[in-house]
């Protein structure tokens, strides 16, 4: 079959620069054999690694007795024991024409996320697919996340075509498939090869065994594609990595040029405070030098005096990036907890850290068909258009204008792990002009009227364990005392200010956000609160106690078994939930998580309410009384 309408570059042009490209695609399609066989035909492989290979073929190998390439890319042991890639492996190799960084990355869903990883740094993709099993779905979700991630040039490696008798149907038919789900994704170019990486056919020579084919082969494919993707041409970015200070008399912020040009005596900004300087010095890795472009690592001295931190990015005075705390993004997800929109994460911009929280899901996008589909969360691999928030406003620009400045990840507070990655679509111009007023009365002042210290009590625990009963307890003595107090309850406030949200873990997460910013109101205040919700999630605990000052937050877990719960169960609520006539029932259908580090547990195991709330208000009066 010839080339799609797109087309692809001649090969036989003028040696070119460094091209970075990625292998992907379903699992087993021959990722890593297709690098071996590439590695192997432009001489890549020293003796030595060829007979340790050799010797490892027998061990490892799945090609009988002949050598397998694959082991060259799949180095770790556990690879070569499942006969997978798990981790993404790198490797340099050159021709007379090109020079070449490949990206070996896995094919099985499971590491999604490494696969994403590869292609954020890629100008190219070489998608595989098995001739025997045709276009999958995870063929389909590489292709779009190579689309999302800005890859511009794919060429799809029909793979396996000996086992598929080198038919021309088979081959026309595949490629007629993925060329109909990747014609709208914006790809420069599209380009299908029939391949064998076991034999090499069409991977550095043609083949005779498809006398059908008359495009070129992948070598010369990929040495003659133009992949620039003008970095240097784009506006000037520079995210600080380090502020370099080994003395007094020296001040410059280290890091590498994202995208544009500087020169000494260019006019710069602050991107996110907005203050002004110019460069006075450019210094390279051997000595100083006049200017410095994309990819260019230096070091940069201002001639003024700038607070300029970690995370800051410096931007031309003409042309600054948007700095802004909201935004729509296309997100992958690659937790397997899923994502619950109001639930905080932490984000990472470049080299700035802050958290953040998505506020609505637009759609998710179906990967096989890219049909946009509601939802409310979002599971393992799936992806989405999204609003999010953050709690500091950052220097952003369109992924589409600017990779190095539109990618952020969204990383997991409590695991820390990666849980997403994101691509920024366009900023969110929304309350722009409104600021938080200070008044002339604060908390401290109201706090002293009252003569006590403003004071979170957080009762968690299961349904029926008993932490209503004992915040009235605590409440009731409290005020007996003079403190000026207030209860927050969670069926209370599902009557009024929570009465849209059910049950649904995505609606327990806004509702426990709800509350929290009310505690805050009431603390501010100056009063005692006092908040009784089962809060299942320690996510959402840890986002109210970071609303509070330090020692505002008293967490009292209200520790009793479920089956006690059960039998208690004095609103029938058990009995329903494990008949099935309540569903995201806390303990029976949906999960509770206990406090690892309560500031009070409370075992109400032989306790009776008064003997429990007696031991809140010790730890309270203790409090109060410092």
């Amino acid at each position: 079959m010839d080339q799609l309408p797109l087309g692809h570059p001649s090969g036989a042009q003028s040696a070119r620069g460094l091209l970075r490209f990625l292998t992907c695609g379903s699992v087993d399609d021959g990722k890593s054999t297709l690098i071996g066989r590439l590695l192997y035909e432009s001489r890549q492989i020293m003796e030595d690694t060829l007979a340790t290979i050799e010797k490892d073929s027998r061990k490892h190998g799945t090609t009988g007795e002949d050598v397998d390439l694959a082991l060259l890319v799949d180095g770790l042991e556990a690879e070569r024991q499942q006969g997978i890639t798990i981790d993404v492996a790198y490797r340099f190799f050159a021709t007379p024409k090109r020079s070449f960084i490949v990206a070996d990355t896995p094919g099985h869903e499971q590491y999604t996320r490494n696969m994403a990883t590869g292609a954020s740094n890629s100008d190219l993709a070489i998608i595989l697919c098995d001739a025997r099993k045709g276009v999958l779905t995870q063929t389909r979700r590489h292709t779009f996340i190579c689309s999302l991630l800005g890859i511009r040039h794919v060429v799809l490696a029909v793979n396996k075509m000996d086992l598929a008798n080198w038919d021309e149907a088979t081959f026309d038919r595949i490629v007629g498939d993925w060329a109909t789900f990747a014609a709208g994704l914006g790809f420069a170019t599209l380009t299908p090869i029939p391949v064998s990486a076991r034999f090499g056919d069409n991977v550095t020579q043609k083949s005779g065994n498809s006398p059908w084919y008359r495009g070129p082969t992948l070598l010369a494919h990929i040495e003659g594609v133009d992949a620039e993707h003008g970095a240097d041409q784009k506006p000037f970015r520079f995210p600080v990595q380090w502020v370099n200070r080994p003395n007094l008399d020296f001040r410059g912020f280290s890091g590498t040029v994202a995208s544009g040009r500087i020169a000494v005596g260019d006019g710069v900004v602050v991107a996110a405070s907005g203050r002004q300087s110019r460069v006075a010095r450019i210094l390279g890795p051997d000595a100083d030098q006049p200017v410095a472009a994309a990819g260019e690592a230096v070091t940069i001295c201002l001639a003024d005096e700038v607070d300029v931190a970690r995370g800051d990015v410096l931007a031309p005075l003409a042309d600054r990036p948007e700095v802004v705390d909201q935004f729509a993004a296309h997100l992958l997800w690659m937790d397997e907890e899923a994502l619950l929109p109001g639930r905080q994460y932490l984000a990472r911009f470049g080299n700035l850290w802050t958290t953040a929280s998505v506020t609505s899901i637009k759609h998710k996008v179906d990967v096989n068909t890219l049909e946009r589909q509601p939802a409310k969360k979002l599971d393992f691999n799936e992806i989405a258009v999204c609003n999010l928030a953050l709690s500091q406003r950052v220097p952003l620009d369109p992924y589409a204008e600017n990779r190095a400045t539109g990618a952020f990840i969204l990383v997991d507070r409590f695991t820390n792990r990666t849980a997403g990655a994101g691509m920024v679509d366009f900023a969110l111009r929304r309350a722009t002009n409104i600021h938080a007023e200070e008044f002339l009365v604060d908390k401290a002042a109201r706090a002293a009227l009252d003569h006590q210290k403003p004071l979170v009590l957080w009762f968690t625990g299961l349904s029926g364990s008993g932490k209503s009963t004992i915040a009235k307890l605590v409440e009731k003595a409290l005020h007996a005392e003079g403190r000026h107090t207030y209860t927050l309850d969670g069926d209370n406030l599902r009557h009024g200010l929570n009465k849209d949200l059910g049950f649904t873990d995505q609606d327990r997460v806004e509702n426990i956000r709800r509350v929290g910013e009310v505690a805050k109101l009431f603390v501010d205040a100056g009063l005692i609160v006092l908040c009784s919700f089962i809060s299942p999630f320690r996510a959402e605990r840890r986002m109210v106690r970071e609303l509070m000052q330090q020692g505002e937050f008293v967490e009292v877990f209200v520790d009793t078994p479920i089956e006690e719960c059960m039998k208690r169960d004095p609103k029938g609520l058990y009995a329903k939930a494990v008949r099935g006539a309540i569903s995201n029932f806390t303990g029976v259908s949906s999960p509770y998580e206990a406090p690892e580090a309560p500031e009070l547990r409370i075992d109400t195991l032989g306790l009776t309410p008064e003997q429990s709330a007696e031991l809140v208000l010790s730890h309270v009066r203790r409090r109060l009384d410092a």
